[in-house]
């Protein structure tokens, strides 16, 4: 079985899904223009991963090959209307803000490659722990482009934070500067960010991988 540490360290650093994977790029360039749009994005990307893993870890006794991956399917895509409606429901400005991107959370390759690579070979607790932690990386990565092209493009942080915690949190947006930068705020800027962090990442993670020093050369 799979230790929770390697879980977790795939999920969120060595195999993020929107850093290293590279799923999911259409939510990651699109809506995260703001730092509250990716951050309720990413909640919601992460409830239908943590129930699709559970429910794919469920019924792996009882699916055969050959239809298990249009049930996982059907799975996901009634996890993400379940989720939609919800958010129309509950948070009507923040499902506005991002429209078409909540119901394409059912088109998310992470999810059904989840559900297929990891959770109908695991037990549901560690199923449970992989859809969660790879939410949280995957939102980890919208929160981060968004909150650095709403600083660069607006001079602002948290803005429409009522759209996600109510009337109450509108007092939590921030003005770190006037005006801002118009090309982070346009699909170049989204690239642009994107590929820093990637760059980032890379160099992070290239200081931490051990040195391998040759020995001496037999004669």
């Amino acid at each position: 079985m799979t230790p929770y540490s390697d879980i977790a360290s795939n999920a969120l650093w060595r195999n993020n899904a929107g850093f290293v994977q590279l799923l999911g790029l259409c939510p990651l360039l699109a809506v995260t223009t703001t730092l509250v749009d990716g951050l309720g994005l990413g909640i919601a990307t992460t409830v239908v991963l943590l129930l699709s893993n559970v429910i794919a870890s469920l019924l792996r006794p009882l699916l055969r090959p050959e239809t298990r991956i249009a049930i996982f399917l059907v799975v996901i895509a009634s996890l993400v209307t379940v989720v939609d409606l919800y958010m129309r429901a509950r948070f009507f400005d923040l499902h506005r803000s991002l429209g078409i991107f909540v119901p394409l959370i059912a088109t998310n390759c992470a999810i059904l490659a989840r559900a297929e690579v990891f959770a109908s070979k695991h037990d549901p607790l560690r199923a449970a722990a992989d859809g969660l932690l790879t939410g949280i990386g995957f939102a980890a990565a919208l929160i981060a482009v968004g909150a650095i092209r709403e600083v660069a493009g607006q001079g602002t942080l948290f803005a429409g934070a009522d759209r996600l915690f109510g009337s109450a949190a509108g007092s939590l947006g921030l003005r770190v500067f006037d005006g801002g930068f118009l090309v982070a705020a346009l699909p170049a800027g989204a690239f642009l960010t994107v590929g820093l962090l990637i760059a980032l990442q890379n160099a992070l993670g290239a200081r931490k991988a051990p040195i391998t020093v040759a020995g001496p050369a037999e004669s």
